[in-house]
């Protein structure tokens, strides 16, 4: 799956990002069931309906059909996504430097130093 997403080299919008984190939790569903565990203000059927047919078209999400229902699913897993995305902002904002993206995460307080630590450890395995 690693290569599928680096072939489709699309970063996912925010909206998109969200239907595919709900998709991923679920594991599959129906736009019904994807609406049931958006947060209040809730966007409209037919506006959650279109992004994940445009994550459709991206190669992302798949579907079941059942009469004239889709049971949607991931065809990228998490994990995949995130390394391919995390690649490109380490290619993109810190020359593909991984001491530097820990450099700049600490000194912005995001991260301890134990965990900037951690991290390095687990770069050099």
């Amino acid at each position: 799956m690693a290569g599928d997403i680096e072939q489709r080299r699309q970063e996912l919008t925010r909206a998109e990002l969200e239907i595919m984190q709900i998709l991923w939790s679920l594991g599959k569903g129906f736009v019904n069931d994807v609406l049931a565990v958006m947060p209040e203000p809730k966007p409209a059927y037919n506006t959650v309906s279109t992004i994940i047919r445009i994550l459709e078209k991206k190669g992302f999400v798949a579907h079941n059909s059942y009469g004239k229902s889709h049971e949607y699913y991931p065809l990228v897993d998490k994990d995949s996504y995130t390394g391919c995305f995390m690649n490109s902002v380490l290619n993109n904002f810190f020359d593909g430097s991984a001491s530097r993206m820990v450099s700049f995460l600490s000194s912005n307080k995001s991260i301890s130093l134990e965990e900037a630590d951690e991290i390095m450890k687990m770069l050099k395995r």
